[in-house]
């Protein structure tokens, strides 16, 4: 029996990996990212966002668990995070605060690299057509 539940685990891990990429964010049903923290002896949790990609969520728990536990916090972006802001203590608002500008810049330019420009999407060459002579303002 101990064969078909190490079995089961192993599927459960995979299968987790690949519907939570990271700590401390899950995905909606309609496809947004969300990101949420148990505060440290509570049973309260820290509400920190609704984004539309897992890296935000993921830098939003990235922040406030630092925050919230230092530098010993697990991260999933550890070289992200600017150490020089610890060293006090920040009230659960402040963190959440803190927490979605940060998912909120990542997100925005997630979206900025990801969203096709206007140059790309209005210009369209007729490659059949030959190339009209250019006209020189110098003259």
């Amino acid at each position: 029996m101990e064969e078909g539940s190490c079995c089961t685990e192993k599927r459960k891990q995979r299968q987790s990996k690949q519907d939570k990429p990271y700590r401390g964010i899950r995905m909606r049903k309609w496809g947004k990212w969300v990101a949420e923290i148990r505060e440290p002896n509570k049973r309260s949790r820290i509400w920190l966002g609704s984004y539309s990609s897992p890296v935000a969520a993921a830098r939003a728990y990235d922040t406030a668990v630092f925050y919230l536990r230092g530098p010993s916090a697990r991260l999933n972006f550890p070289e992200c995070i600017n150490e020089d802001e610890v060293g006090h203590e920040l009230s659960a608002a402040d963190i959440r605060k803190k927490a979605t500008e940060v998912g909120a810049r990542v997100d925005a330019l997630q979206n900025t690299l990801h969203a096709p420009t206007e140059s790309t999407t209005s210009i369209r060459v007729d490659l059949n057509q030959y190339p009209s002579p250019e006209v020189s303002d110098d003259n």
